[in-house]
């Protein structure tokens, strides 16, 4: 009866937050390029002076990673991602071309609802909300239930200062009592434009599977070759770097290694030189029996842990240096915990007899998971870039830096996001990074270039052309020769 009740509590919830967003919205979509950007450098700032205290509110709640790490992400939600979009176009006008008689105009797609994890729960809420105003839509956020103070807090102190500035009422909502009910009637309601979801494979699913357009994105498994041309300790220290970020909570953080079996000591070496762990095939095993549950998801209780806190979970003896447990695998599958997704500080470690070899390898563990994601390859060779990026499965193939921070753009060109679409491959609607152009529709005004009869006429034009023949002997043979040769 408790539960019954608190589904009905949610849902009820649910329509009133969404009732006053649509009104919001309406407000918002009236509103000029100039009062929308100051509504999202209020929130950025916000977002930004509460880094630290929403950090540490989240690692407390959920368990998670490290808050140091989550002061970091809280400010790239704020400032970074704040940067690269405030001189974006997304209001009115778009583009006006008097040549081609063709305009486009911005239109905002409404109410959105943005579903938030667990492992980034208050840098995420940040994102989402400027990416959303910022393309005139309201937002309501349906919070993992692990992390549902800190999310509320995050909101609170947003929605305080986009109100400030301007911001309508309503436009920032968040559900206080999350249920599966209530997250199910927010995705599944008439007034709800768009499902921008971030979380697990079942809930991103769900968001596709509920009759609402939906942006989600599937899981991270990435990759990291070491190509023999890279400088080694410098490919090492970045994925180290990457790997020990928040305790791996980030789905672009690198999963597995593979090496070449030339450069296999040397990358060996260089890993144990900066702190990681290589397992014996007794402690693999051990340890692999905590990576997955029998169910084939990923075991929660390793989610986001320090090695050390793994590492006494599996009954290990490790040094208290280790930074990331490695183990060195040769089968990819659903049954083979190391070439799965781990969030937390373990990877598995494949080695190769060639670079080709190497290729297909990647080209396998992103098959068994994490196709459309994000991979890694550490090379000075160009051409073997090249070859990577036409054959990988992957929607971004980062060269030459952490996986983590590269993955969402902080330390590459591509568009500073926490939400990385996974293409077709991947079961999501876009490979792109997700920011304010995919969150809302261009209307198109095209004025009439041409009659029916111009029509006519350049049809006939074009008929007249492709049958004509040359009257010169010379010129016809050439061409009817030319023609021969290319069908051969």
């Amino acid at each position: 009866m408790e539960t019954l009740d608190k589904d009905l509590r949610s849902i009820q919830e649910v329509r009133d937050l969404i009732k006053k967003a649509k009104h919001a919205q309406v407000k918002l979509a009236a509103m000029t390029h100039e009062q929308i950007d100051a509504i999202i450098k209020a929130v950025a700032d916000a977002g930004y002076e509460h880094r630290e205290v929403l950090a540490k509110m989240a690692s407390e709640e959920t368990g998670f990673g490290r808050w140091q790490d989550k002061v970091i992400k809280n400010a790239f939600a704020a400032k970074q991602v704040y940067e690269s979009i405030k001189d974006m176009k997304t209001v009115g006008i778009l583009k006006d071309d008097k040549e081609a008689k063709l305009m486009e105009v911005a239109v905002p797609v409404g109410v959105i609802a943005g579903l938030i994890p667990s492992t980034n729960p208050t840098s995420t809420v940040i994102y989402k909300t400027l990416i959303a105003l910022k393309a005139g839509n309201s937002i309501v956020f349906s919070p993992h239930p692990n992390a549902l103070k800190c999310i509320l807090e995050t909101v609170k102190v947003i929605s305080e200062a986009a109100v400030q500035a301007g911001c309508p009422e309503g436009a920032i909502g968040v559900m206080t009592v999350p249920t599966i009910q209530g997250t199910d009637h927010l995705m599944k309601h008439n007034d709800v434009a768009l499902i921008l979801a971030t979380g697990g494979t079942a809930m991103v699913k769900a968001a596709y599977s509920s009759g609402t357009p939906a942006i989600g994105v599937g899981p991270g498994n990435g990759p990291a070759f070491i190509e023999k041309s890279a400088n080694i300790p410098l490919a090492v220290k970045r994925i180290m770097d990457s790997k020990t970020f928040d305790n791996g909570t980030i789905c672009a953080s690198e999963q597995s290694v593979v090496v070449e079996a030339c450069s296999k000591e040397a990358v060996v070496a260089e890993f144990k030189k900066q702190g990681a762990y290589f397992l014996s095939a007794e402690e693999a095993d051990q340890l692999g029996k905590f990576i997955m549950r029998a169910n084939g998801t990923m075991n929660p209780q390793i989610v986001g842990r320090s090695v050390e806190h793994i590492a006494k979970l599996a009954n290990l003896d490790v040094p208290a240096e280790a930074r990331v447990l490695i183990a060195e695998e040769t089968r990819v599958g659903r049954n083979v915990p190391y070439s799965r997704e781990k969030l937390a500080p373990i990877l598995a470690f494949y080695t190769e007899d060639s670079w080709e070899a190497a290729c297909e390898r990647c080209i396998d563990i992103l098959n068994g998971e994490g196709a459309g994601h994000t991979m890694c390859i550490h090379s000075e060779n160009e051409e073997i870039v090249r070859q990577f990026a036409l054959k990988k499965p992957v929607s971004r193939l980062l060269v030459n830096t952490p996986g983590t921070l590269g993955g969402i753009g902080a330390t590459t060109a591509l568009a500073p996001a926490l939400t990385l679409g996974c293409g077709a491959v991947g079961g999501s609607s876009t490979s792109d990074n997700i920011s304010p152009l995919n969150l809302l529709n261009i209307r198109r005004v095209a004025y009439g270039l041409m009659e029916m009869e111009d029509l006519e006429r350049k049809e006939e034009s074009q008929s007249k052309t492709a049958c004509s023949l040359p009257e010169d002997k010379e010129q016809l043979i050439s061409m009817i020769v030319a023609r021969i040769l290319e069908q051969m």
